[in-house]
């Protein structure tokens, strides 16, 4: 059995991606969360090398950093990537993009499921970013013929933009219809409905979390459960 470990649902994008994967492929596994903050136990219990999630555990190995969970799992499991060679060949390319790039965005647009933002600026390189969103997912839609980027079945490429979703909603970003049309697709999915459910319900509150977020803009609206444990605030 996989044990995946990850942090907070409302802040950590890097744990929805292979979250999300393994639930809409059915693979089945156990699910540890390590709650963000001076008292984070992914770090302190050795849970995963680098201090940081997600990290799955399975048959005594582990594996960390989301992009090899995804490789991980394709190894074992059908539809991780799609068949064709060329449409796979894409898929991993769009997903180490995402991987590796999208500074302006991680940076100034921070996923927070449960909240709704006026941003203060949006720079040029955020600029950049979104335009490149949206012709990426163009691209993979018109290429592949949808629903999902490299076809018709939702695959890890599809994971890795799933953060990306949340924070076209929490921020109001504008992409061009087909893209916006994709980005609902994917909230819309039964795993991230559940995921968005459990990111609001969450008692907790990360300080450094919310200082980036009430630093880069106004906040509309918080659609999360009240705080019910202020020390982990």
């Amino acid at each position: 059995m996989y044990t995946l470990h990850i942090g907070n649902k409302n802040y950590s994008s890097w744990s929805l991606r292979p979250w999300v994967l393994m639930n809409v492929l059915d693979i089945p596994f156990t699910e540890k969360l390590h709650v963000f903050g001076p008292n984070f136990t992914g770090r302190t219990e050795g849970k995963s090398p680098s201090g940081k999630v997600p990290c799955l555990h399975h048959d005594g190995r582990v594996v960390w950093d989301s992009l090899a969970i995804a490789e991980y799992l394709a190894d074992r499991h059908g539809g991780v990537w799609p068949t064709d060679a060329g449409a796979r060949a894409w898929a991993r390319s769009a997903a180490a993009e995402m991987h590796s790039g999208f500074a302006a965005l991680r940076n100034a647009c921070s996923m927070n499921c449960g909240i709704r933002v006026r941003l203060n600026e949006f720079p040029e390189a955020l600029r950049a970013d979104v335009e490149r969103i949206g012709e990426l997912w163009a691209e993979g839609l018109a290429r592949f013929g949808g629903p999902f980027l490299a076809g018709a079945s939702f695959g890890a490429v599809d994971a890795f933009f799933c953060p990306v979703a949340f924070r076209v909603q929490s921020y109001a970003l504008e992409v061009p219809p087909a893209a916006a049309a994709y980005s609902e697709r994917l909230l819309s999915l039964p795993a991230m409905r559940k995921w968005y459910a459990q990111a609001l319900a969450e008692p907790y509150r990360d300080a450094p979390h919310e200082a980036e977020i009430a630093a880069a803009g106004t906040i509309l609206k918080d659609l999360r459960e009240r705080v019910r444990h202020p020390a982990t605030a």
